[in-house]
């Protein structure tokens, strides 16, 4: 039987091309390496973080001495530089719209929790579509992104400290669905301008810890290594970023911690 070997090459090349597409790397390796790891910044290599199956966002209520920053209702609590936050209100959650926005009071050590979501029909591609973040004195990034299903490089994946370090596990629910995310943070402590304490930081997303008092190596970047300033204020604003992606938050309290009454 003759065979049509210019087909066979043609469609191998169709194929083994097709299969390349899909195994494009993630990620960068022109980044510097992470202190203490072998791992560039955004590293596509490094391990992806186990995948758990979690029971959803944990709607809590904001106990008696938290101060809420949405409600349902309004974005009083909110601002951008030059005015009024310019996120959408719609059917009790706001919608990620325009720019960042931070609020109006700033906090120093805290427990925060928050809900989100990305609605269902919209496509994600890594770090494109589903993209936003938390940014706690507005210096240090838990990332938000919706990584059901979505592979990104592991250090900006949901529940990551940006840049820095993967979650324990990846609990991110299903597109569409809510996620929790309950946060406790301690800003780092300096003594003769230098650091003597890293800032501390405990995640627990949907019900699982995905960071468990992990240290930021510094102050959150994109593509380079974290540093602390010289010197750092008190306190700062919670900042919530604006990536493109219309991210959906709701129920979002917070408590500042203060010294253990004696």
């Amino acid at each position: 039987m003759k065979i049509n070997t210019w087909s066979l090459f043609g469609g191998c090349l169709l194929i083994c091309g097709t299969a390349q597409a899909q195994e494009k790397p993630i990620g960068f390796k022109d980044t510097p390496i992470i202190p203490g790891t072998t791992y560039h910044v955004h590293d596509g290599d490094r391990p992806q973080p186990r995948v758990v199956e979690a029971a959803g966002a944990l709607i809590i209520k904001p106990p008696s001495d938290a101060i809420v920053l949405f409600d349902g209702t309004n974005l009083d609590a909110w601002k951008v530089k030059d005015g009024p936050a310019p996120w959408e209100v719609r059917d009790g959650v706001m919608v990620a719209k325009g720019k960042d926005i931070t609020t109006k009071e700033e906090f120093g050590a805290i427990q925060l929790h928050f809900e989100w979501r990305l609605p269902a029909d919209r496509k994600v591609n890594g770090q494109g579509g589903g993209n936003s973040g938390v940014f706690i004195m507005g210096l240090y990034e838990v990332q938000v992104l919706q990584s059901h299903n979505n592979k990104t490089y592991p250090d900006g994946q949901a529940a990551s400290l940006y840049g820095q370090l993967p979650p324990l596990a990846n609990a991110t629910s299903p597109q569409g669905e809510w996620n929790s995310y309950d946060i406790t943070f301690v800003p780092p402590v300096y003594a003769d301008g230098k650091v003597q304490s890293p800032a501390k930081v405990t995640v627990i997303h949907n019900g699982v810890v995905v960071q468990n008092g992990e240290s930021f190596h510094g102050v959150s970047g994109y593509r380079n290594l974290a540093t602390y300033p010289a010197t750092h204020p008190e306190k700062g604003p919670i900042k919530l970023q604006f990536h493109g992606d219309p991210i959906e938050y709701r129920n979002m309290w917070v408590r500042p911690l203060g010294q253990r009454d004696k």
